[in-house]
């Protein structure tokens, strides 16, 4: 799991103001508008970062209309036909098929969607654990920080892979522990995350005067520090969403992920890789799917520091 320390150095301290906003036009608020006008700046201004966004648009455009454009959608399900299985890419199969039969271009098409499904959902819960953990702790202190950050280190005690497995392994294989496994490790991070950034600034002299002002904690954190914590969470949610294909590829090939016949690229690589060497094109291009959309995420993820960079412009 990459998590950088540096995420934490795009969150601003200005009073009322998210860092986005900063980044796009100092001292005003966002808009949606604008928001897209600094996005489309830094993907025009970068070759690495444009190519990530394609990548990533792509694999959704794909998810989402699998069904229609998949060459055989009913294999895509897991319809097997085993009177053509084994066979190597051809015209008729640009990609070959599996030892059922199934045409892999329609598996490797549908396997979009639960690799989306989960990464979007992992990444989500995730970041409402860690953000509403992290924010508390870090702005309140004291023994409420010692608490909290002491079951934070609990799990950040495990390897992330290890703990994942070890919880999907007690929870049952299927897709659905596999993501609640994944949000357990997962959600630590962020809570360490936001953490680092309420502490940089609760002693502020605009906090102290919400405080003096008598605002409850509630509105504090949601008026400064949340605003404060969105652009290292933001960076970091872009990477992770890669990562967390990764991980979840990794749990249904040791077979406490997706089950068949779900159309999952970990899964699919698994069946495979007893005869890598004679059917090859089997493990391959489910294995090229998640390399693919990995390093789609963490180029985007490269360029969101860059947007979320308070001054920074068109390069």
């Amino acid at each position: 799991m990459t998590h950088s320390d540096s995420a934490a150095a795009t969150a601003e301290d200005s009073p009322g103001r998210s860092p986005l906003s900063d980044g796009l036009v100092p001292g005003r608020r966002w808009t949606p508008t604008r928001l897209l006008g600094r996005i489309t700046d830094v993907v025009s201004g970068d070759l690495l970062v444009a190519v990530g966004a394609a990548i990533l648009g792509l694999v959704i455009l794909i998810a989402l209309t699998a069904p229609w454009v998949a060459p055989d959608a009913a294999q895509g399900r897991g319809t097997a036909d085993v009177a053509n299985r084994d066979l190597a890419p051809s015209t008729a199969h640009l990609f070959g098929t599996d030892h059922l039969g199934r045409d892999i271009v329609s598996r490797v098409m549908f396997g979009t969607r639960p690799a989306l499904a989960v990464s979007f959902v992992v990444v989500f819960a995730a970041i409402l654990i860690g953000v509403a953990i992290g924010s508390v702790a870090g702005y309140l202190g004291g023994w409420v920080d010692e608490v909290l950050m002491r079951i934070t280190d609990v799990f950040l005690s495990f390897p992330p892979l290890l703990l994942t497995m070890i919880i999907a392994s007690l929870l049952g294989p299927s897709l659905v522990h596999a993501a609640i496994a994944l949000v357990v490790s997962w959600w630590p991070w962020y809570a360490r995350l936001v953490r680092t950034v309420a502490q940089s600034i609760r002693q502020r002299s605009y906090i102290e005067a919400a405080r003096i002002s008598g605002a409850p904690v509630y509105r504090i954190l949601r008026r400064h520090v949340l605003r404060n914590s969105w652009s290292p969470v933001f960076v970091q949610a872009a990477i992770d969403f890669g990562t967390v294909i990764l991980a979840a590829g990794s749990l249904a090939f040791l077979g406490l992920g997706a089950q068949p016949p779900t159309a999952d690229w970990g899964l699919m690589v698994a069946d495979g890789r007893t005869t890598v060497t004679s059917e090859w094109w089997i493990p391959t291009f489910p294995g090229l799917a998640i390399f693919v959309v990995v390093l789609g995420a963490n180029l985007l993820g490269d360029g969101m520091q860059n947007l979320l960079k308070p001054g920074s412009g068109r390069r």
